[in-house]
């Protein structure tokens, strides 16, 4: 394993954002872990956060410049973070969320921050996907902006799970709706990294029967 996806896997898991046990899952599975971004609760931890976002958002696609949309609202810190981490790298990106409830007085709206003009290009930012649902949701809400393509979604995990088909559900998102969805590390990754410690062999035996269920055919 690349030693970024060791030390991103070991900040997510000293974090809390990375739990073990019983969980449901918005997709309603009944899952052995749980990445959580709303754990990240400290000035220091949402810059590590943003580092690792923009080291991935420049390992896929480079010094491109987009525009980050971070649905509400999880991602909006994931996007303020990721923009930070990018400027830092001479790659001064813009930003913009949703509102859950639609605005009707001052400057009005469903978008606070950079809304993107018609010919520009979005990056989603988000935590992890499981079935797709959030993503869906986000393209439902992008689809209020006129002529505004998203080029690409990066999320924290890749939970390697199938989604309405034996695909997973990231491919799944990438084939429905025409672009790439990228993540920092996969399931497998946390996986092997979980075998280090003697500990965590419950946890490691306890994925692996998950994904023998729900993991994708591919």
């Amino acid at each position: 394993m690349q030693s970024y996806k060791h030390e991103f896997i070991e900040f997510l898991e000293n974090a809390g954002v990375l739990k073990f046990g019983d969980f449901t899952a918005k997709s309603g599975r009944k899952i052995p872990y749980f990445i959580n971004a709303g754990e990240i609760k400290t000035g220091d931890q949402i810059r590590k956060l943003g580092k690792f976002y923009a080291k991935a958002y420049l390992e896929k696609i480079g010094n491109k410049k987009t525009v980050l949309y971070g649905p509400a609202y999880k991602g909006i810190p994931i996007a303020v973070s990721a923009a930070a981490a990018l400027s830092e790298n001479g790659l001064d990106v813009p930003f913009f969320f949703n509102r859950k409830e639609e605005k009707d007085h001052g400057e009005g709206g469903v978008f606070v921050g950079c809304k993107p003009s018609e010919g520009e290009e979005v990056v989603i930012v988000e935590d992890v996907i499981t079935a797709g649902t959030a993503i869906r949701e986000s393209m439902a809400v992008l689809s209020k902006l006129s002529g505004v393509k998203v080029a690409a979604v990066f999320v924290m995990v890749d939970r390697c799970e199938k989604g309405k088909t034996q695909k997973s559900a990231m491919a799944e998102v990438g084939e429905e709706f025409g672009f790439p969805v990228f993540s920092v590390v996969n399931v497998y990754d946390i996986i092997e990294y979980l075998k280090e410690d003697e500990e965590n062999r419950e946890n490691v035996e306890r994925i692996i029967n998950y994904l023998k269920i729900n993991g994708a055919k591919e």
